[in-house]
């Protein structure tokens, strides 16, 4: 068991039978009351992000996330496989769990599986991706007024801006936090 006074950000806990992964904490201490643990969670199975409050004796249980390293294979149609690249064992995830993350899966790809007692959880992808522009809106020579970016659709289907010196059929590195273009690959 855990104080909940001792979740740091990232970590994973048990509350009510339920996985919680702790996004932020703030603890409230005032001189004649307990203390109040006012803590931020996200649920790694459903994505939900909610707000928890704990008195300051309470515990929490300890979860550990296992994480194996495995490369994206291809896509099935309804699940993406990925293999573990020691092993060469397969595991085949629905799409429907992957709904971001398949933005940026390409062959090949390393990225961590999180699990959870034997149960996936999700995938862990790298800070950036290189992807490869099948569509690109032509530049307008003096279009630069704004912020200068035109609309371009990378090879896995995800829509960014890029600048208008970008062409159709670049590697660019994209962010997978946000989507968002970081330069040229």
């Amino acid at each position: 068991m855990l104080n909940c006074t001792e979740i740091k950000p990232g970590q994973c806990f048990t509350w009510e039978n339920e996985l919680y992964q702790c996004i932020d904490i703030q603890l409230n201490k005032t001189a004649m009351a307990k203390m109040k643990v006012k803590v931020k969670v996200k649920q790694p199975r459903t994505g939900v992000v909610k707000e928890l409050s704990f008195i300051g004796s309470d515990q929490v249980g300890e979860a550990s996330i296992d994480k194996r390293q495995m490369q994206f294979l291809y896509d099935s149609g309804d699940s993406d496989v990925f293999m573990d690249s020691e092993t060469y064992e397969q595991l085949e995830i629905p799409k429907d769990r992957l709904e971001w993350e398949s933005y940026f899966l390409i062959p090949n790809l390393d990225v961590n599986i999180m699990m959870y007692e034997g149960e996936v959880l999700g995938v862990q992808l790298p800070d950036k991706v290189d992807l490869e522009l099948t569509e690109c809106e032509q530049a307008v020579k003096g279009n630069t007024a704004t912020s200068a970016l035109k609309n371009a659709v990378t090879e896995t289907g995800l829509q960014v801006k890029v600048p208008l010196f970008i062409e159709q059929g670049e590697r660019i590195t994209v962010s997978t936090a946000d989507g968002k273009y970081a330069g040229r690959a």
